[in-house]
């Protein structure tokens, strides 16, 4: 999976498509993230003492990570992700878009 926690994404489909937002978590087998402020619902809270007035409070559910698209930090346009290996021996994340590197995956090995 080419999306990472952190990164700023735009959601493709879905009631949200069109919104930006920031991956909280990314759940790797189910090929799952969630995104900040996207796909919220109400979960409703029975009164106690670490939440003495109850209520409904809005929490943000997992979306398929195939209706999300990585916004590149160089060009802040929704791209592809591909992943190539540096001159330095570095597996990296780079924008199909600039050709911009966007972040190491892994360091380069040592022979």
């Amino acid at each position: 999976m080419k999306i990472k926690k952190d990164d700023i994404v735009v959601v493709l489909n879905g009631n949200s498509a069109g919104s930006q937002g920031r991956v909280l978590s990314v759940n790797h087998g189910e090929g799952r993230v969630v995104v900040e402020g996207v796909n919220q619902v109400y979960k409703h809270v029975r009164r106690s003492q670490k939440n003495p007035q109850g209520g409904r409070l809005t929490r943000e559910m997992p979306i398929s990570v195939s209706n999300v698209m990585l916004v590149c930090p160089h060009c802040s346009k929704p791209t592809r992700v591909g992943v190539r290996f540096a001159k330095d021996g570095a597996k990296e994340r780079h924008c199909k878009q600039c050709d911009a590197a966007i972040s190491t995956i892994a360091p380069p090995k040592n022979n």
